[in-house]
């Protein structure tokens, strides 16, 4: 046997030693998959595993996440900071190796995956990612910005729709430096393929605009090695090279869908074992196979030793280029006070025109922005008037045209934001966004800054009809951990909504208007504490009026109604439930305080979020079922969006209130 063999079956006895422990998890890719992760690595991969975000590293993306324990194998034989101590406790408790690749968790871990399909949308990402930069900052002699992204697939990865959406996008883009291997060895959990995925691989990326290579065994490593040259030398176009596998190689088990997502037993582990001729204790690695990746190691970490020099040398030559690219990989900061002197929001405006010209400010200010839309940009005002669209032709375009493919969207912004170096926004109409919830979430997940950006806000779309109207889709984003949804309700709130954004450590929406909105004297850089009080009466009010967007305009008018008739009224902006939760109890309770108990919220959409801060005796105005087609005030009358109705709830709230 081979050393090189060698180091492909510790690979495989490591991984199925670390989910028989955990008895949970998938070895079957880890097995099939092993000379296919082991070839990137040691031949192709640049990388220095003491420095794992070093910026000009290649990426590794598995986005056939189950298949985690290959992926940490790799990383513990080629000296990442994942030591057999962490493959032991592979899926425990605060382990360094979850049971799917998450970002931040592990060594060398580039992003999360697991949901099938993700990973490729964040390898274009990052592919798009590398093109811009080096576009920006190559120079003849200097690539300062040149590297490639891998991305391991298997078939569940291309049956998801999202793999078709962000491969036909990749190819249209011509992203060169992206290769996929994929891992076909027609079994999914339910068994054989053949039954539900049978179509032609091959013609499907041909006509995407991809350059095909076969590998007709990924254990001929000589034929992988010269696969992936083959994929490197053509810049042109993505490359997809399939690779034929056999799943749970080695077992018992191989071929079937049996060793999949199980472990295979200490049995059938043993065979295995005996199979390989392996005689090393559980977890150990041989020596010949540990000098050999440890040398492998060290001579990729000149890599970064050589870059290192160049940039140097770059900085001499380029020093404003230099300083522009440092400061595109820290990061631009925003001053609310500054941006907002830029505008004048006298007059109504609807806040995604509002949100344009911001967004349009913001871009002069910071270069590494990029936008895109889900072919909407003209109606979301999304378009950055700076710059051209990002295409084959011009990688220095900042405007990204991502074809009606939310979900690819969602996935493909995340891998450009994890990138490193640049900022994104990406738009579409609120309602649809609950084709991009999956990226979203892992927006979330990863902590990734992507900046969403969602027009056509509520039953205000009016005409266009409930498949039109978002009404569900406020409460679904805020019930994600570690997001901020913001819905303001003028210009200088919308402001600072995308302050916010920039600021922030985790994903933002921005859910904005079609229709025109008033503008208020009292709204501003407040609103970044996500509820305050926009207008108020002298001394404790009598009732509460909250509400966000389009409905702050009724509780406003609601308010001047109810003081003709003697009752104190406040009036509080809940742009973002988020970030109010996150201020002190002291200042939740100076906007809203508890000895209060007469409240009205009022909100054109899903009523759910707002029974915590309506209390015992608030009352509160909200849909209870999908809009309607009608003219956005008829819409808005129909379902008791009205100041006649808020005042009313107001009464009814106060009553109550005193009758206790």
């Amino acid at each position: 046997m081979s050393l090189r063999n060698k180091c492909v079956d510790t690979v495989r006895v490591l991984s199925a030693e670390a989910i028989q422990r955990a008895k949970s998890g998938h070895p079957g890719i880890c097995l099939g998959a092993a000379p296919i992760g082991f070839e990137v690595f040691a031949d192709f991969l640049k990388f220095n595993s003491a420095n794992p975000k070093w910026d000009n590293r290649d990426r590794f993306v598995l986005s056939a996440g189950h298949g985690s324990m290959l992926l940490y194998s790799l990383l513990h034989l080629f000296g990442y900071d994942v030591t057999k101590e962490d493959l032991k406790n592979f899926r425990q408790l605060n382990s360094r190796t979850p049971g799917h690749p998450e970002l931040g968790k592990t060594d060398g871990v580039e992003t999360s995956t697991g949901p099938l399909g993700q990973g490729i949308g964040n390898a274009v990402g990052f592919a798009l990612a590398e093109a811009h930069l080096a576009a920006i900052f190559n120079r003849p002699d200097f690539p300062v910005v040149d590297h490639y992204t891998y991305v391991l697939c298997g078939e569940g990865c291309l049956e998801e729709g999202l793999g078709y959406e962000a491969c036909s996008f990749a190819g249209t883009q011509k992203l060169g430096k992206l290769i996929l291997l994929y891992d076909k060895n027609n079994i999914t959990i339910e068994g054989d393929t053949a039954t539900n995925f049978n179509e032609d691989i091959a013609t499907r990326f041909i006509a995407q605009g991809w350059q095909v290579i076969r590998v007709p065994d990924a254990n001929d490593m000589n034929v992988l090695k010269t696969a992936i040259e083959r994929a490197k030398s053509d810049l042109t176009r993505p490359s997809i090279i399939i690779c034929t596998t056999k799943i749970g190689y080695g077992c018992p088990l191989e071929g079937s869908e049996k060793v999949h997502g199980a472990p295979m037993g200490e049995e059938n582990l043993q065979k295995l074992k005996d199979r390989l001729n392996w005689t090393e204790e559980p977890f150990d690695v041989p020596e010949d196979v540990k000098e050999y990746c440890r040398a492998i190691a060290e001579e990729k970490s000149l890599d970064e030793e050589n870059w290192n020099k160049l940039f140097e040398n770059y900085s001499n030559i380029y020093p404003e280029l230099a300083d522009k690219y440092k400061k595109y990989m820290s990061g631009y900061e925003l001053d609310y006070n500054e941006l907002f002197s830029k505008f004048d929001f006298s007059s109504p405006e609807a806040t995604r025109a509002s949100g344009g010209k911001i967004l349009n400010e913001i871009a002069t200010r910071t270069p590494n922005l990029l936008s895109g839309s889900a072919d909407l940009a003209p109606s979301t005002l999304t378009g950055l008037k700076c710059s051209g669209a990002f295409t084959p032709e011009n990688r220095e375009g900042r405007n990204i045209q991502f074809g009606i493919r939310e979900h690819a969207m969602a996935a493909i912004c995340n891998g450009i934001q994890v990138h490193g170096g640049l900022r994104i926004v990406c738009s579409t109409f609120f309602s649809f966004s609950d084709y991009m919830k999956g990226g979203i979430r892992m927006s979330a997940l990863m902590k990734a800054p992507v900046i969403y950006v969602m027009t056509h806000d509520s039953i205000g779309v009016g005409e266009d009809g409930p498949t039109h109207q978002p009404m569900e889709q406020l409460i679904a984003l805020r019930s994600i951990p570690d997001i901020k949804v913001f819905r303001p309700c003028d210009g200088k709130e919308t402001v600072a909504a995308y302050v916010s954004a920039f600021a922030g450590t985790v994903p933002t929406v921005l859910v904005l208007s079609r229709q025109n909105l008033n503008q208020y004297a009292n709204s501003g850089i407040k609103a970044i504490t996500g509820g305050y009080v926009l207008e108020d009466c002298k001394g404790t009010p009598d009732v509460i009026l909250m509400g966000t967007g389009s409905e702050v305009d009724l509780c406003a008018a609601a308010k001047k109604a109810l003081e003709y008739e003697g009752i104190k009224a406040r009036v509080v902006s809940m742009l973002c439930l988020e970030e109010f939760e996150n201020q002190t109890e002291e200042y939740q309770e100076s906007v809203l305080p508890k000895s209060v108990k007469a409240r009205v919220c009022v909100e054109a959409a899903s009523h759910f979020a707002w029974y915590k801060y309506s209390r015992d005796y608030g009352e509160v105005i909200a849909m209870h079922s999908f809009g309607t087609s009608a003219p956005a005030k008829v819409a808005f009358e129909h379902f008791g969006f009205t100041v006649d109705n808020v005042v009313e709830k107001a009464k009814l709230s106060l009553s109550n209130s005193k009758k206790k």
